[in-house]
């Protein structure tokens, strides 16, 4: 039997590319985001059996909807990849409106803990028990921007998500890591071919890599025996300032 994945964040970049990659290694997948039109161009790549799944994974009431569906589609769930966020404009923290503070808390950190504890409930649940969690980190979990609070202090905070439910997991069979990712060429990545702010207080252009390497290292994390994990994985544009930035 086909193993199933559910992917947040796959209309675009690295979770569309992931979505595509799964596919086409056998996986059966629901694509989840906020937009159907993108959703739907998205599995027309993943080829039959894609399930489109539109939600605001900020709304639990939704969430819970759309894993009750891939429970009565696919039977079983074997991977959630939590890859759907945000980012906000570098700004100091006063200067940061309160706005984009509860979006980018809403997208990056309520989204993943109820995406998480939805899969965790249905996995440990099911016959056989257990699955696989992977939470898209950042590299700014380890090494903040200048001016990224909101985004930094939710991708620290999936950090620790990662690591309880890690823990929590093992009685159930339930494998949890992270993919910590540097500068993949997304949408929301594109500034970095144009210039951002440095620690220095610089603007530079930055190195930057294809999604569709995050998606292979996606795939590879996915594709170990539960018995095993990749607790954290770092992957990132080889040139990018991250070590020794600053």
């Amino acid at each position: 039997m086909a193993k199933t994945a559910l992917v947040t964040g796959a209309g675009s970049g690295i979770g569309r590319a992931s979505a595509r990659l799964l596919a086409q290694a056998g996986w059966r997948v629901a694509l989840v985001g906020r937009r159907r039109d993108a959703l739907e161009a998205a599995a027309a790549e993943c080829g039959a059996g894609a399930l489109v799944l539109p939600c605001d994974i900020a709304k639990p009431d939704e969430v819970e909807a759309i894993f009750v569906e891939v429970a009565k589609e696919f039977g079983r769930l074997d991977l959630l990849f939590n890859n759907a966020g945000r980012g906000s404009p570098p700004k100091d923290i006063d200067e940061t409106s309160l706005e984009d503070w509860f979006g980018v808390v809403d997208a990056n950190l309520h989204g993943s803990f109820l995406c998480a504890r939805a899969a965790f409930a249905l996995m440990r649940r099911q016959a056989p028990k257990g699955g696989r969690i992977i939470n898209n980190g950042s590299i700014s979990a380890y090494a903040p921007r200048p001016g990224s609070v909101p985004y930094t202090v939710t991708k620290h905070a999936i950090t620790g998500l990662t690591k309880t439910l890690s823990l929590d997991g093992r009685k159930h069979d339930i494998a949890v890591g992270q993919i910590d990712i540097g500068n993949a060429l997304t949408e929301m990545a594109q500034k970095m071919t144009e210039g951002v702010p440095q620690a220095d207080g610089s603007i530079r252009i930055e190195a930057v890599m294809d999604p569709e390497h995050v998606a292979q290292s996606v795939l590879h994390m996915a594709s170990l025996p539960l018995e095993s994990n990749v607790l954290f994985m770092t992957v990132m544009a080889t040139k990018m300032p991250f070590v020794g930035r600053g």
